[in-house]
């Protein structure tokens, strides 16, 4: 007899945030931008106990990474973390990222939610890189009419992106 697999979660917005998870980059941070939205499930209902969580390059491109040998800005940490509100809201302070060698500026994310064996992976591109986005190998792997789920939208303090993880516009997620 086996045993049932377990889904994540409810408890991620319990265990796994950090005080500081949400700022990316410092309030004050010349450039420094939110990326806020709502994770939505299947059937359109906003998901109160998810995660969010992004890995980026700093406004240069380069990555506070052993593997890259650039180096980040000093105070640069490139990952944040944030678990959905009541109304299934995150928000992340950050900057937006330079583009990397042949790749168009962008963020990755993991969303971690109830219902999911495991975590899922998009990236949050932005609208005013038009020539760098229709560029990008990876945008162009994706039908061109799912592209837009991808785009962040500019809002009045940075960005909104939000995640629908089923259904009618449904996020493009990648198999990493």
């Amino acid at each position: 007899m086996s045993t049932p697999s377990q889904t994540v979660g409810p408890y991620l917005s319990l265990g796994l945030p950090w005080a500081d998870g949400p700022t990316v980059v410092e309030e004050g941070t010349p450039g420094a931008v939110w990326i806020r939205g709502v994770v939505y499930d299947g059937a359109g209902t906003p998901v109160p106990d998810g995660l969010i969580e992004t890995w980026q390059g700093d406004a240069h491109g380069r990555f506070d990474h052993p593997d890259d040998p650039r180096g980040a800005q000093p105070g640069f940490r490139g990952f944040g973390r944030c678990p959905t509100n009541d109304d299934g809201e995150y928000g992340i302070l950050t900057v937006v990222p330079g583009a990397l060698p042949g790749e168009a500026p962008h963020i990755n994310v993991s969303v971690f939610a109830r219902g999911l064996l495991h975590r899922v992976v998009t990236r949050v591109y932005f609208p005013e890189n038009t020539e760098a986005n229709a560029a990008d190998p990876v945008l162009a792997s994706v039908p061109e009419e799912r592209r837009g789920t991808l785009v962040a939208r500019r809002s009045e303090d940075g960005y909104t992106f939000d995640v629908r993880l089923q259904g009618e516009g449904e996020t493009v997620f990648f198999d990493v």
